[in-house]
């Protein structure tokens, strides 16, 4: 099976204008935003409840402290939320009503919590409706990995920001691109 494709800038930026002439834009916004600056899997994004993003005093976390049920692998890791994240979470708590601490934080269009599966279809057609072929529900996560290893940061680092137990798996998500062979040789 072939690995997710990454995107460039300017593939991101035309999904993110195809989501925004749709009903749920925020939501969708967010949730493609979350694959890309979070890293989180799409079992992950799936699983997310209120309590796991919200602080008490309705504030975005800066850290999600997902359990084992809600992770590959059955173990539970911390995933960092950058601040630009941050922002994008809290626009779209506002278009949200209730926020009990147990509900689904993203839902569908019937109220509920999305399936793995269900959010894996998600993005796979919202992909393909954008115009970008060969994405997948991985592709924000794999992205997230190559432009973060693009920018020197270490393998170690990336597979713990990842949820990796191996350095191995990590590696095969980067993605060697010809900017990245540019600056290398440029290091001579």
């Amino acid at each position: 099976m072939a690995q997710a494709k990454t995107f460039t800038q300017a593939e991101l930026d035309q999904v993110l204008r195809f989501v925004s002439t749709k009903k749920y834009a925020t939501r969708d916004r967010v949730m493609i935003l979350t694959s890309f600056w979070s890293g989180m899997r799409v079992k992950e994004i799936s699983q997310l409840k209120m309590a796991d993003v919200i602080n008490e005093d309705d504030t975005i976390k800066s850290e999600i402290r997902l359990s084992a049920a809600q992770t590959k692998g059955e173990q539970g890791r911390l995933v960092f939320i950058p601040n630009k994240l941050r922002d994008e979470l809290a626009a779209y708590l506002k278009t949200r009503k209730i926020k009990n601490a147990d509900i689904p934080f993203f839902h569908t269009d019937k109220r509920l919590g999305f399936s793995a599966n269900g959010l894996c279809q998600w993005f796979f057609w919202t992909y393909r409706r954008a115009g970008i072929n060969g994405a997948s529900s991985h592709s924000g996560r794999r992205t997230m990995i190559t432009q973060l290893a693009n920018k020197g940061v270490g393998v170690r680092v990336l597979a713990s920001l990842a949820g990796h137990k191996s350095i191995m798996v990590t590696q095969k998500y980067i993605d060697v691109n010809d900017d990245m062979k540019r600056q290398a040789i440029e290091l001579l």
